[in-house]
């Protein structure tokens, strides 16, 4: 199982562009279809991953491992996640400043937004609200109610995210216990 986790963590970090939320249905994906985490424990582990610091993909990757085949299951999904970055990064780089004034580059960097966008919608939604349960019960409209909280504590009051994050913890203590 260990050689599993590194070579399904090592293609999806070849392919994880967009950022660590964009990467989480991917990371989902593989984690249903090895039947290494059930949908409810896959979300506690984002969430999890979500408040460390540090990459959530690589985070999630962590505890994925982990909790499918110990500390080496973790170590081993981590630098399956982690060494094709550091190689497309380091190549990419090279690449990067190399061409940096190309109109093409630019123009394909912007035409790579929307589908981060909509890969990070897309996870906002699944993991937000989508549980595979049905989609309006109370549990989801409290979810609403602290991500609307949420937003207007980040951009009305300017607060700083880790106040966000811990008031978003507290609220979901006083809801959910």
């Amino acid at each position: 199982m260990v050689w599993q986790l590194f070579f399904t963590f090592l293609k999806i970090g070849f392919v994880s562009f967009g950022g660590g939320y964009a990467v989480i249905p991917m990371i989902q994906y593989e984690v249903e279809a090895h039947g290494w985490l059930d949908t409810e424990r896959f979300q506690q582990a984002v969430a999890m991953a979500g408040m460390s610091p540090g990459p959530i993909s690589t985070n999630t990757a962590t505890l994925v491992g982990y909790d499918s085949a110990g500390v080496m299951g973790g170590i081993a999904a981590t630098l399956g996640m982690v060494l094709p970055s550091l190689a497309v990064i380091v190549l990419l780089s090279a690449l990067f400043f190399r061409f940096q004034g190309s109109k093409w580059l630019r123009s394909s960097l912007y035409g790579l937004r929307p589908i981060i966008a909509g890969m990070i919608a897309y996870a906002a939604l699944h993991f937000g609200f989508l549980s595979g349960k049905e989609a309006f019960t109370w549990m989801t409209v409290s979810t609403l109610v602290i991500c609307a909280g949420c937003l207007i504590l980040l951009t009305r009051y300017k607060l700083h995210p880790v106040a966000v994050i811990a008031a978003a913890g507290v609220a979901g203590i006083v809801i959910y216990t």
